[in-house]
């Protein structure tokens, strides 16, 4: 039996299975609707047609990618290192599962006369929580390009860890506003206290662009995908993967993606609160959670479709010479701000 000693309530170990199970198949039902939705809209704004042959609509075109890269022979490179080759991959899928597990999608509720909480854990420490797995997800590029034997790979796993070093102080320098204005790094309390007042996204401005940003290059997406540039690294960490376990990097970028499209909208758009005061059933709030997100995931793929890919000093130089400041001054303003208040 699980307690939860600042909620007040228990939860049985079942319960606590059930939930791993549901967040597992939610999140996985995300990826396909993400690849989709990406396909689709940049097609749209290519002035081209999307995919539209397999399914209706091309809705089934996922489906079909996944399968043919599940299907297709497994290969290394004689001069790779065969255990490390395989769990990098793993080792990224399960650092973004992982983090959705402590995203709220609505307070406790009662179900059949038992308290249930609408997430998987509710840590006291969910922003740290969040913050370690995206560290160890470093891993799972940093060990797929050097065990790959590739000097492409490698020279791209080096770059994916400089891009992520860099960059994550930064954004959890953003981050410093909000838990200060909320006194918790419950990702919880976070949504509560923004309950009846104004979301984060006013107050902390800054401190949200900064982490918005930062989330791109995190993920590697356009436009901070330097360490896949195909023009200069062929591929970058995931030159020498194919099949299967490419389908699970693949995967990972996506659901990361979703994760910090869902932490957006806990830390800075109210999590599952409406505007206004607007008191909806419960039901509805993993609704609103999940349309939320799909607007952030839309802004990823405009963002892509319309951004050049950066150089790789200008990547640099706007992580610490222009974001690190900003999110320090940001840090220091609000914590005069608190205090005086």
């Amino acid at each position: 039996m699980i307690v939860f000693a600042e909620v007040g309530y228990y939860e049985a170990w079942w319960i606590q299975l059930l939930k791993a199970v549901v967040i597992f198949a939610v999140v996985f039902n995300l990826v396909p609707i993400a690849l989709l939705a990406e396909r689709k809209l940049l097609g749209r704004f290519q002035y081209r047609y999307g995919p539209n042959r397999v399914g209706p609509f091309g809705a089934l075109q996922p489906m079909a990618d996944i399968g043919k890269l599940l299907f297709k022979q497994q290969f290394r490179p004689r001069t790779s290192i065969g255990w490390l080759f395989a769990l990098a991959p793993a080792i990224s899928m399960l650092t973004a599962v992982a983090t959705v597990a402590i995203i709220p999608f609505s307070n406790t509720v009662d179900i059949f006369g038992t308290e249930v909480g609408l997430y998987g854990v509710d840590p006291s420490i969910g922003i740290l929580f969040a913050f370690a797995f995206g560290a160890i997800a470093f891993y799972g590029l940093m060990l797929g390009g050097w065990a790959s034997g590739s000097k492409y790979s490698f020279l791209g796993a080096m770059r994916s860890a400089a891009q992520l070093i860099s960059y994550e102080v930064a954004q959890g320098l953003s981050l410093i506003g909000v838990v200060m204005m909320t006194g918790s790094l419950s990702l919880t309390e976070i949504v509560n206290a923004q309950a009846g007042k104004t979301w984060f996204i006013l107050p902390q401005f800054l401190g949200f662009v900064i982490f918005l940003v930062a989330g791109y290059a995190e993920t590697n997406r356009p436009p901070f995908d330097l360490p896949e540039a195909d023009a200069e690294l062929v591929g970058g960490y995931n030159t020498e993967y194919g099949g299967g376990r490419f389908a699970a990097y693949f995967a990972a970028e996506y659901l990361n993606i979703v994760v910090v499209s869902l932490l957006t909208v806990t830390l800075f758009f109210g999590g599952w609160l409406l505007p206004f005061g607007i008191d909806p059933p419960t039901w509805v709030d993993p609704i609103v959670v999940l349309v939320k997100m799909l607007f952030f995931v839309f802004l990823f793929i405009w963002v892509r479709a319309t951004l050049p890919r950066l150089r790789y000093d200008q990547l640099m130089s706007l992580g610490w010479k222009i974001f690190l400041p900003l999110a320090t001054l940001n840090a220091l303003v609000t914590a005069i701000l608190v205090v005086t208040l």
